[in-house]
């Protein structure tokens, strides 16, 4: 699985999962701050990554507008409230327990929490 982390995750966890063997990067790292939510997205498909988010509430609204406009994108993994951005070690260990999961990378149009 190839991931991609919203500008709301730290740098630090792409790095971590690059460690592991997995394929991260994150917005900061290519230059994509203050990018809108959906360019983003536009951003991960492109390059067939798993976007990674605390963003809920706008994610799951562009996810259903994705899928009524039948745009595929290479899926999307949203954070809870309870896993704050900065808790590195946290979301790698459970972004790595994901990508074992799903080696070739999730659905066009799923979305899952981790």
């Amino acid at each position: 699985m190839k991931v991609y982390l919203d500008e709301d995750l730290a740098p630090q966890i792409a790095v971590r999962l690059r460690t592991k063997g997995i394929d991260a990067v994150s917005a900061l790292e290519v230059g994509n701050t203050q990018v809108s939510d959906r360019d983003q997205l536009r951003c991960a498909a492109r390059e067939g990554r798993c976007l990674v988010t605390r963003n809920v509430r706008h994610f799951v609204v562009l996810t259903q507008d994705a899928i009524r406009r039948q745009e595929p994108h290479a899926g999307i993994v949203l954070c809870p409230p309870s896993i704050r951005g900065f808790e590195v070690a946290k979301i790698a260990a459970a972004l790595a327990r994901l990508s074992q999961r799903f080696p070739k990378g999730l659905g066009e149009f799923d979305v899952l929490y981790l």
